[in-house]
């Protein structure tokens, strides 16, 4: 096996373990594209037909998912899977990049936990945005005060 099905291999495995469940080959098929950080030679980011899908974050080693990847990780993760649905009221803002706070949260994947990668969603499962769970899912559920997800880039930016 060459470098590059190598690398596409533990990208896979990565997502495997970042998800909870078999996506990493439907998150990043062969026909991927990876780039190198000049400095450290690590994989930095993972494209598909020039879309960015995400970056791996040299931090902690997992990946920060686009709304592009979002869009293919939804297809395959059960419902409400690494997903906090907010309140209608509240989807125009989230949509726009805002940040989700707790009191305006309806449901989310009691999985989650601090620092998760998250999908955020409306009552029909359609994304709004994409972050980072600041509160696990529970806590989202139980309090009315704070961040519950901080908002890396609504659906709108994404398209705008």
């Amino acid at each position: 096996m060459g470098k590059r099905m190598w690398d596409i291999q533990k990208v896979r495995a990565i997502a495997n373990y970042q998800f909870e469940s078999d996506v990493g080959h439907i998150l990043f098929p062969d026909e991927v594209e990876l780039t190198y950080s000049r400095r450290t030679g690590r994989i930095r980011h993972i494209y598909l037909e020039g879309q960015l899908l995400a970056t791996l974050r040299p931090r902690d080693g997992l990946f920060s998912i686009t709304i592009y990847g979002a869009e293919r990780l939804k297809t395959v993760l059960k419902p409400l899977q690494s997903r906090v649905v907010a309140w209608k009221e509240v989807e125009e803002v989230i949509r726009s990049g805002r940040n989700l706070f707790a009191r305006h949260v309806v449901a989310a994947d009691e999985e989650v936990r601090p620092g998760s990668e998250v999908m955020v969603t409306n009552r029909d499962d359609e994304l709004l945005a994409v972050g980072k769970a600041v509160l696990s899912g529970r806590e989202m559920l139980a309090f009315k005060r704070g961040v519950a997800v901080k908002v890396r880039r609504g659906i709108e930016e994404a398209l705008g």
